[in-house]
């Protein structure tokens, strides 16, 4: 039966993704982009109720090579020869995976922590995007600086009893090592009641990773939309991202139609598209 129904909605996602690719264009081109472009990549998240094939697959239809794996898609008790092929398979589809996560560091033991910075290594993720507690998040730049991994501490809004906005993080990575930084959930980060853009202005290079959504109700975490469909300042935001030279990945986290997501993701990946061109023009 599982199989069954992830066929079926597999087979929805796939026709639904076709209608939407009509109306809003495949014909534009995935471009890695020069160190101070901006550049747009998937949370596998978005695809949490499909395999990793079908979220590899998700995410070329959106002509982007920049993926973020989420453990779903990824195990973190994957064996050596999973890793391998979870990577062969990501590099043949024309994919580069960008990081893991979200990862949770919710137990104050090394022998934990370790595992989670092996498992980065293993799957060849250059950054974590990580929900660490408090009195944790300290404890993790020593395994930052030995395996070479950036932390990228992600921001859960008003429920989070830890880091609900990014100043939260900034207070206590604001000394560590300059991998050490954040992800800013700029959905999260609304709702909060912090102003968005000079938030990324005062992140400036601790600003390592974001997630990227839209909302018509900045109060509301349930009025997730498509990206443009929402209150979101897209064009100011991009235009702080561009002044401060953003290296890092926006990686859009669509959280809502989870059983047929590919409209949604390609209309929001056409809306700020267009919202780029229009700041280049």
């Amino acid at each position: 039966m599982m199989t069954s129904r992830r066929q079926i909605f597999g087979g929805v996602m796939a026709a639904s993704a076709l209608s939407a690719l009509e109306a809003f264009g495949e014909e534009t081109p995935a471009t890695a982009g020069d160190p101070g472009e901006l550049k747009l990549g998937v949370a596998s998240y978005s695809f949490r109720e499909f395999s990793r094939k079908i979220a590899i697959q998700g995410t070329k239809k959106l002509n982007t090579p920049y993926i973020n794996y989420k453990d779903v898609h990824l195990p973190l008790a994957s064996t050596p020869a999973e890793f391998k092929k979870a990577i062969a398979d990501t590099e043949k589809a024309g994919l580069k995976i960008v990081g893991g996560g979200t990862i949770y560091f919710r137990t104050d033991d090394e022998a934990d922590i370790r595992s989670k910075f092996e498992y980065a290594k293993a799957a060849g993720m250059p950054l974590m995007v990580c929900m660490p507690e408090v009195a944790i998040l300290p404890k993790l730049e020593k395994f930052v600086k030995e395996y070479d991994i950036k932390i990228a501490v992600h921001n859960h809004g008003p429920e989070d009893k830890n880091f609900p906005t990014p100043q939260s993080v900034l207070k206590i990575v604001k000394n560590m090592d300059p991998r050490c930084g954040l992800c800013i959930d700029i959905g999260h980060t609304v709702r909060t009641g912090v102003d968005l853009v000079p938030t990324i202005a005062e992140a400036g290079p601790r600003l390592l990773d974001m997630h990227v959504k839209d909302l018509s109700d900045f109060t509301a975490k349930g009025s997730q939309v498509p990206c443009g469909d929402g209150k979101i300042p897209f064009a100011a935001m991009f235009t702080q991202l561009k002044k401060m030279n953003y290296q890092g990945y926006m990686n859009l986290e669509y959280e809502i139609d989870d059983v047929d997501p590919l409209p949604g993701m390609i209309k929001s990946f056409a809306y700020m598209r267009g919202v780029m061109a229009g700041l280049k023009g």
